[in-house]
């Protein structure tokens, strides 16, 4: 089924925990995730009364949606058990962390679910690292084809 990575959360961040979450959606929306129709692009996720949501993630209108079709910005309520909620929001309290949406897929029972990660954002010699790393990767895969 539709596997979306966020791939700029790995270079961006690094992930020391992930969690798999459930999500509120409408029906246009599931139909738009099942069409590849999402975008990453700067979504972050935060707490608000002791519920987490992600904001800034790009659902595309569906395209046969009438009058019911969804707003593609809107804030979406995820859905976890208390315990990781109370977890990851003492986490949060701590200087640097952040909650990034790493994927969104479909599960065998045809429910979308998306994963976080708890990470910190990386510095620039990080960075820096990352792509070194990435290339002497691809140098080893290609000398063993």
């Amino acid at each position: 089924m539709a596997e979306l990575k966020n791939r700029s959360a790995y270079f961006e961040y690094a992930i020391e925990d992930k969690y798999i979450a459930g999500m509120v959606l409408t029906g246009t929306e599931i139909k738009s995730i099942r069409g590849s129709r999402v975008s990453f692009n700067d979504s972050f996720c935060y707490f608000n009364k002791g519920e987490l949501f992600v904001r800034s993630l790009h659902i595309a209108e569906y395209s046969h949606g009438t009058y019911a079709n969804h707003d593609p910005l809107r804030e979406r309520k995820l859905l976890l058990t208390k315990r990781e909620l109370r977890k990851l929001e003492n986490k949060i309290k701590e200087r640097g962390y952040s909650i990034i949406p790493l994927r969104i897929f479909i599960t065998d029972k045809s429910l979308a679910k998306i994963e976080i990660g708890l990470g910190k954002g990386k510095k620039l010699h990080d960075k820096r690292e990352s792509i070194k790393q990435r290339e002497t990767d691809r140098e080893i895969r290609r000398f063993l084809k």
